[in-house]
C-alpha cells in the first residue's frame, strides 16, 4: 500500500517541489493551495506519471475552509503518513514601526495560525494510529532577526517553537516531527516579499548560486525516509556561499 503525503502551499516553490519529489518516491499526494488552476495542472502532470493525486483548494488562513477540506477526504485517502506544513510567505521589508498591519496579519495567519490549523486537523489521526511524520518548513530567519525581517522572522521563530513543542507532546508516540530551516532559496518568495517587483527580487540572488525548491524537497524526502526509530528533529540548509542569515559571499 502506497504512503500518502499531504502538502500545503503546493502550487509553487518548495511545496511544488515536494509534490514532485514525494510522487517520484512512491507516495500518493494530497495537494493544497489557493490556486485551483495551478493545482489542476500539477495534478495532471503527476497523474500522467502514475501518481494518485487529490487536490484541495483552500487558504490555510481560513480555519473553517481547512476543516471542511480535511473532512471531505475519503477513506481511500487515509491514513495520511506525512504532513508537510509548507504554506508560508513574507511581505515587505519595512521597519517594524512603519509596517503594514494588514500584511503582518497575512504573515501571522498563514505562517503560524495556518500551520497550527493543519496540525490540529491531521495529527490526531496520526496519534491514534501511532504512526506519522510532521515536517514543518521553517527558516533560518527563525534563529535571529535581520534588517527588514521583523514580523516574518518572528513567525519563523514561532514555527521553530511550535515544532519543538509538538515533538515534546508526541514523545510518547511514534509520530515524528521535523523542522526544516532553509536559507537562501530561489523561488517566488522574494517576488511576493517585494510585492511583485521582479528586478528587486532577482537582486536577492545576484552573485551567488542559491538553493532551489528541489534541494529542500530532497531533504524533506530524506528525513521522511529515515528508519522509524530515527527522528531528525531539525535540519539547516544553506547555499554553499551562505554562512548565516547575515553573511553571503557574493561574486559580483
Amino acid at each position: 500500500m502506497k504512503k500518502i503525503a499531504l502538502i500545503t502551499g503546493a502550487t509553487s516553490g518548495i511545496g511544488e517541489a515536494c509534490a514532485r519529489k514525494f510522487a517520484q518516491g512512491g507516495y500518493d499526494v494530497i495537494l493544497t493551495g489557493r490556486n485551483a488552476t495551478k493545482l489542476q495542472a500539477l495534478q495532471t502532470e503527476l497523474t500522467q506519471q502514475g501518481t494518485k493525486v487529490l487536490t484541495l483548494t483552500f487558504d490555510v488562513r481560513d480555519k473553517e475552509a481547512a476543516r471542511q477540506a480535511v473532512d471531505s477526504i475519503s477513506d481511500e485517502w487515509k491514513p495520511i503518513d506525512v504532513l508537510i506544513n509548507n504554506a508560508g510567505l513574507a511581505i515587505g521589508m519595512d521597519k517594524e514601526y512603519e509596517g503594514d498591519v494588514d500584511e503582518w496579519a497575512v504573515m501571522i495567519d498563514t505562517n503560524i495560525k495556518g500551520l497550527l490549523t493543519m496540525t490540529r486537523l491531521i495529527v490526531p489521526d496520526m496519534v491514534a494510529r501511532n504512526d506519522g511524520h510532521v515536517i514543518n518548513i521553517g527558516s533560518i530567519a527563525g534563529d535571529a532577526a535581520y534588517a527588514g525581517g521583523n514580523v516574518y522572522c518572528a513567525t519563523k521563530a514561532a514555527v521553530k517553537t511550535l515544532t519543538d513543542g509538538l515533538r515534546i507532546d508526541l514523545a510518547e508516540s511514534a509520530v515524528r516531527v521535523t523542522n526544516i530551516k532553509p536559507g537562501l532559496v530561489e523561488t517566488n518568495f522574494s517576488v511576493v516579499r517585494f510585492r511583485g517587483d521582479q528586478q528587486r527580487a532577482d537582486n536577492v540572488y545576484k552573485g551567488v548560486k542559491p538553493l532551489i525548491g528541489d534541494d529542500i524537497a530532497d531533504v524533506c524526502f530524506y528525513v521522511a525516509s529515515a528508519p522509524k526509530h530515527v527522528q531528525i528533529a531539525e535540519v539547516t540548509i544553506l547555499a554553499t556561499h551562505q554562512a548565516s542569515p547575515f553573511l553571503i559571499a557574493r561574486k559580483l
